[in-house]
């Protein structure tokens, strides 16, 4: 189906909708897409310096893979 077709259809079905939880739930779908990396914005310092430190621990080589983590506590 062309996306063009595809968004007349949903519009044409929003405009029909009745139900509060499926339009709650649409809303949430709406404001999550607005762009990629916006969710970073909600962060704490303490979370971005936490990433922070996670992505210097990748780079320097100091972490350790889930395979071995799994093995180690039998998981």
């Amino acid at each position: 189906m062309e996306y063009k077709a595809l968004k007349s259809e949903l519009i044409e079905w929003l405009t029909k909708l009745e139900d509060e939880d499926t339009l709650d739930y649409l809303k949430i779908v709406k404001d999550a897409n607005v762009t990629p990396d916006d969710w970073g914005h909600d962060l704490t310092e303490e979370q971005i310096l936490g990433i922070e430190r996670g992505l210097k621990d990748v780079e320097e080589d100091r972490v350790t893979p889930h395979g071995t983590i799994r093995e180690k506590y039998g998981l």
